[in-house]
């Protein structure tokens, strides 16, 4: 019998837990190890963030479905990796630490055949003075809508805003990133417009001035440095898309700026140039910074060997050129194919938490050294269809020996889907519905955009809007295992 285990729970690593469960039959073992007991499909938390869906509608219980499934579940946080074991035995094993209450604060240690690491980013908001709390959580100042509970937060808040522009009262909204190295640019993006939809329902949008705040060096970047697509019948830039709806909502914008301080009602900004400003604000949702999740390793003889596995950010490595060097060597090829880490045939990474080999938008600093660039986004439906290669490649490797072909997804090779809401509504709901390949352009495949313009295209309206429902609930169906949820793509 073989152990796999899987740290994480989210959608990379519910996919590869789920689809490992099925194709390695009951004579081998799957183990989920994830510090939550729900579930979460996060693109729809912009909509809890506004009071159009509540948090059991984005959530469920993790524990019944991987109990029905066959799938051992530990709600515990992964603590340290022994890829060597010890000096007692040559096993390799990880630690966790319970956080559910029934065991909270117990550690146990558990030995693996094969181990996924799926356990996403740590939340960085203490990498911003004021976003944070100081204690690694999301300070007072501000809301999120990267978990439902902070989502549910952000829809309490911003009714008070309402009500205030009720009374007379102008209010000013600022969301986007809340530092310079940011990634989900995207879920910024659907609040904002959310939040002007819901104004304009209630009545209060001449009440509210909405201002976008983002490290993107420019509109429409969203941290993939941009794209071209066909948007009806004609080739137009992310740039060009991006500002005409921002400016059709009236919405302005700051860009190439690196929040290095958050107040009370006011954030501190350094620009590109080298300029410092000031913005005043009644209600901000800034996305905080990813890093790794701080998964410590150690060999045989307990020295820490952190670094020999995990790349300076804290997310692992694996088969990506992270030697590539300036942003002018830069190729597709850099980017990993199969998600194994080079010094250890039987461990991988997906989604999040695999080390990407650089950036996709070009790097850019400001005049005084200070970083502001994207970092790459490798959520939603990378991460899905990742954590669905690696298990594969996991499961070939049990059943058919060691010599198994390796399953391969990589970015560069792979197209997405995006829908991004801009107002939830039956008739007057709208999104923008885009496709891109590949996610990580090739230059050298399609020279000029450096991606395939016949497959990357975007539209916006009710339909979109349509498309970003259905897909809620096929999702969550999806994650629920429900008859017929192999069929749903990733």
């Amino acid at each position: 019998m073989a152990r796999l285990i899987v740290m994480g729970g989210g959608v990379s690593g519910h996919t590869a837990a789920t689809f490992a469960r099925k194709w390695l039959g009951d004579e081998h073992e799957v183990v989920v190890v994830t510090p939550n007991s729900q579930w979460n499909w996060i693109p729809s938390n912009i909509w809890v963030g506004v009071g159009q869906l509540a948090k059991e509608d984005v959530v469920f219980s993790l524990a019944p479905v991987y109990e029905k499934a066959g799938i051992d579940f530990k709600q515990a946080k992964a603590v340290s990796i022994h890829p060597h074991g010890n000096k007692e035995s040559d096993k390799e094993y990880i630690t966790i630490e319970y956080t559910g209450q029934d065991k909270e604060g117990q550690t146990e240690v558990i030995e693996y055949d094969y181990l996924i690491n799926a356990t996403g980013p740590k939340l960085n908001f203490d990498a911003t003075p004021g976003l944070g709390n100081g204690k690694g959580h999301l300070g007072e100042h501000t809301v999120s809508v990267c978990t439902a509970d902070h989502a549910v937060h952000a829809s309490l808040e911003l009714n008070q805003i309402f009500e205030k522009a009720k009374k007379g009262e102008r209010q000013k909204i600022l969301v986007g990133t809340g530092h310079g190295m940011c990634t989900c640019q995207g879920a910024a993006f659907e609040y904002i417009f959310n939040i002007e939809h819901e104004a304009n329902k209630a009545g209060v949008r001449d009440m509210l001035d909405i201002k976008w705040i983002s490290n993107e060096s420019f509109m429409g970047d969203f941290g993939m440095g941009g794209l071209h697509m066909k948007v009806g019948g004609y080739v137009v830039s992310s740039k060009l898309f991006a500002e005409s709806l921002f400016a059709e909502r009236d919405v302005p914008w700051i860009i190439g700026a690196h929040v290095n301080k958050v107040e009370a009602g006011k954030v501190s900004y350094e620009l590109l140039d080298g300029t410092m400003g000031e913005e005043e604000f009644d209600f901000a949702m800034l996305i905080p910074p990813f890093a790794g999740v701080g998964l410590k390793a150690y060999d045989k003889e307990g020295a820490d060997i952190t670094s020999n596995i995990f790349a300076p950010n804290g997310f692992m490595k694996v088969d990506a050129k992270y030697d590539a060097g300036a942003y002018e060597n830069w190729k597709a090829s850099d980017w990993p194919r199969t998600y194994q880490n080079p010094d250890h045939s039987n461990m991988f990474a997906c989604g999040i938490a695999f080390a990407p080999p650089h950036l996709i938008s070009k790097p850019a600093s400001s005049v005084n050294g200070t970083p502001i660039n994207p970092t790459p986004p490798r959520t939603g439906m990378p991460a899905g269809i990742i954590g669905k290669a690696v298990a594969h490649s996991v499961c070939d490797l049990i059943n058919k020996g060691k010599e198994a072909h390796l399953h391969e997804a990589s970015m560069a090779e792979m197209g997405a889907a995006c829908v991004a809401s801009a107002g939830k509504g039956l008739t007057s709901g709208t999104a923008a519905a885009m496709t891109v390949y590949p996610v990580v352009p090739d230059f050298e495949k399609y020279p000029g955009t450096g991606r395939d313009t016949d497959y990357t295209f975007g539209e916006i309206g009710l339909a979109g809007h349509w498309i970003k429902h259905i897909l809620h609930h096929m999702f969550i169906y999806k994650a629920k295992l429900k008859p017929g949820w192999t069929l749903i793509p990733e």
